[in-house]
């Protein structure tokens, strides 16, 4: 059983957010995207300090999927170094756990 992970990611628009989170979805990498419009960032890039409007993602999904949504993300992404934050729950209620881990499950073909 792999572990229960939230992983962050921001973007620079709603736009960009609401296809990052159906691609994650649709492609069985998350099981539900949450997308927080309206956030500030305070950050360091090139030695200067940055204040940006940005969309936080908050993405559902298991450790044994991370490497394949950070590659996805990391290809389409429309930042130069996108975050891709993951952090592992802790505690979670079993029928929760039990669903994420089904809707990211890759059903295999059958032949």
């Amino acid at each position: 059983m792999s572990d229960v992970i939230v992983v962050f990611i921001t973007t620079a628009t709603g736009e960009e957010a609401a296809r990052l989170a159906e691609l994650l979805v649709g492609a069985r990498l998350a099981a539900c995207v949450q997308i927080l419009p309206k956030i500030e960032s305070v950050y360091r890039w090139k030695d200067q300090v940055q204040r940006e409007a940005e969309v936080l993602l908050l993405v559902k999904t298991t450790s044994d999927r991370f490497d394949e949504l950070e590659r996805q993300i990391r290809a389409i992404h429309s930042y130069e170094t996108p975050e891709i934050l993951a952090v592992q729950a802790t505690a979670i209620s079993d029928p929760y756990r039990k669903w994420l881990e089904d809707s990211v499950l890759l059903v295999k073909a059958k032949s």
